[in-house]
């Protein structure tokens, strides 16, 4: 989280009171201003970073159900660019077959 936003001095979510559960959603919904800087601030993550965060993503212990579509499709390109295109694919699906935030 302080990678993605160093800027985060609180990891509790300021309309549920809720601690952050997960990375990324807090980042899309609460940090990054716009698209690009989202994008900026995934591609402070290096290879390595970026492949475990697919991983943790895969296995259900990182959300992706509250981000928004459009910093989505920014995470599958990233994936797809800088880990491998498999990776970015699965991820969409898993993505994909995650329905709806209910939060």
């Amino acid at each position: 989280m302080k990678k993605l936003a160093p800027e985060c001095a609180d990891t509790t979510c300021s309309g549920s009171g809720l601690y952050f559960q997960s990375i990324l959603p807090p980042v899309s919904n609460h940090f990054a201003q716009d698209e690009e800087d989202f994008e900026d601030r995934l591609k402070r993550l290096d290879i390595f970073e970026l492949r475990y965060l697919a991983e943790v993503i895969l296995e259900g212990s990182e959300s992706l159900g509250c981000i928004q579509p459009e910093h989505a499709e920014i995470l599958f390109r990233l994936l797809r660019e800088r880990v491998s295109e498999d990776v970015g694919e699965k991820v969409r699906e898993h993505y994909e077959g995650a329905g709806e935030c209910h939060h």
